[in-house]
């Protein structure tokens, strides 16, 4: 069983930058591929980024490649999300997600997840 908290969302300006924090709670945080997805009201949940066990790979979503980077440190059991360059479409609920399946950007693939954070971008 993993338990996943995320934080550090907020409201902010466009062209402004935020870090959302995901903290795991379990010994076995390293076993898993990682990834964020977002949700906004009306739409269904779209993939943001993922990143592999140790960190060395990274997948990004056209629409945030070049301005949000994920990374994440085992030994605090936690992934994170700086973003940057932040746009009014940005704005949506963030969760972050524990892979199992062969798609790192498919929700389906992912086995469980967070309750989700708040980050809204003003124009």
């Amino acid at each position: 069983q993993v338990q996943l908290v995320e934080s550090g969302g907020g409201l902010v300006q466009a062209g402004d930058s935020l870090t959302l924090s995901c903290a795991a709670s379990g010994p076995t945080f390293s076993r898993y591929f990682m990834g964020w997805f977002r949700q906004s009201p009306g739409k269904e949940r779209e993939f943001v980024a993922a990143i592999t066990r140790t960190g060395v790979s990274t997948y990004y979503a056209d629409s945030v490649k070049g301005r949000f980077t994920i990374s994440r440190n085992n030994a605090k059991n936690t992934v994170y999300l700086r973003m940057n360059s932040l746009k009014p479409e940005d704005t949506a609920v963030y969760y972050c997600a524990t892979q199992s399946g062969n798609s790192y950007s498919t929700p389906s693939s992912y086995n469980y997840w967070g309750q989700g954070t708040q980050v809204t971008v003003s124009s």
